[in-house]
């Protein structure tokens, strides 16, 4: 039976700095994709976010642009924020946290792969040897204080963490649905010999898994997973932690496979999903031609998956083997790889596959 054919809308936010080079290059790379779509197109809509629309206008995240996220299949974003640009207490904008927080989307994905030996600083790892996904939970933690205001005349200030059941199962159940479909594996990590409310979220991680004995679980402080991550990577299957912990162990990840610009994300809820590299803006090469939009590319390969019609899976498949078949040949890198292709010229030979 014939699959109905379908048009997806799909918001555009190139944000700032390099945000706007690679988002160039993955909606290049998802139109030369799309004639080969059986029945699928995509109608990319446009908007002006983050530090540079605030210099524009005063407001870097405008609400057209959240109800048009709203309204739309997935949202791709480039990067936003630039340092010097900053809210009146000092703290650098980031819209970004106010999508997830705005449209619940709590489920952060942060794949990483090993792409070549060349790559990694680690010693005797090759191609595939490096595969594991970090589930981040990026609603709660200690980022949910980060609405809070300092005062310099005070002799303290107190973040507080905030960790809920409902934001812990949530979190947990889509780590152990990740791991059905890779290798069984989900690890959680924690600091839950110290803090209360880690001994909180390992309880709930342990009540979850309950629901999922064909997958084989284990518990790692934070400590020894940023450890276990440079010593063994291998190892690892699925991660689950908090925002913050996340935060931290998705840089020191990709920082594994070749740095932030071979780092993937996405940042899902139930309703709404926005799909981003890791990576920042970089304004110190921001339209130079020079950044990697590997990360951007399989961004929105991971759009695809979620988007979950059999055309957009298939070529989700399809634009992470182009990916992968190009980055095989070491000399295929941009510059911050150690290489010397231009940003449009990486993201050529991966169209060309397609």
């Amino acid at each position: 039976m014939p699959v109905a054919s379908k048009t997806f809308q799909v918001t555009v936010l190139p944000g700032d700095g390099i945000g706007v080079d690679v988002t160039r290059e993955a909606i290049r790379v998802l139109e030369a994709l799309t004639p080969s779509l059986d029945g699928v197109n995509f109608a990319f809509q446009e908007y002006s976010v983050g530090a540079t629309e605030f210099l524009k206008n005063g407001n870097p995240l405008p609400e057209d642009v959240l109800i048009a996220c709203g309204e739309a299949d997935a949202v791709l974003l480039g990067a936003m924020g630039l340092p010097d640009v900053r809210w009146p207490d000092g703290k650098e904008m980031t819209p970004q946290i106010d999508l997830r927080e705005r449209f619940e989307l709590y489920c952060g994905l942060r794949p990483i792969r090993l792409y070549h030996g060349n790559d990694t600083p680690l010693k005797g790892y090759k191609a595939g040897d490096i595969d594991f996904v970090i589930v981040r939970e990026s609603t709660e933690g200690l980022f949910s204080a980060r609405l809070s205001q300092s005062d310099p005349a005070k002799e303290e200030v107190c973040d507080l963490m905030r960790i809920t059941r409902t934001g812990s199962e949530r979190i947990c159940r889509s780590a152990f649905k990740e791991a059905e479909k890779r290798r069984r594996k989900c690890t959680l990590v924690d600091k839950a010999n110290v803090l209360p409310s880690m001994v909180y979220l390992r309880s709930i991680f342990d009540q979850v898994a309950e629901e999922f004995p064909d997958v084989k679980t284990d518990h790692l402080y934070v400590d020894a997973a940023a450890l276990f991550l440079v010593q063994r990577p291998e190892t690892f299957d699925v991660l689950v932690t908090g925002n913050m912990f996340g935060d931290i162990l998705s840089d020191l990840a990709a920082g594994l496979v070749g740095g932030m610009g071979m780092a993937p994300s996405a940042d899902i809820g139930d309703n709404c999903a926005v799909f981003q590299p890791s990576h920042g803006t970089a304004p110190d090469i921001a339209g130079k031609g020079i950044a990697n939009p590997v990360a951007m590319i399989l961004s929105a390969a991971l759009m695809l998956e979620w988007l979950d019609h059999p055309e957009t899976t298939s070529g989700a498949a399809r634009i992470q083997n182009a990916v992968q078949t190009v980055l095989e040949d070491p000399a295929n890198r941009t510059p911050d790889c150690k290489g010397n292709l231009t940003t449009t010229e990486i993201a050529d030979k991966i169209i060309q596959l397609l």
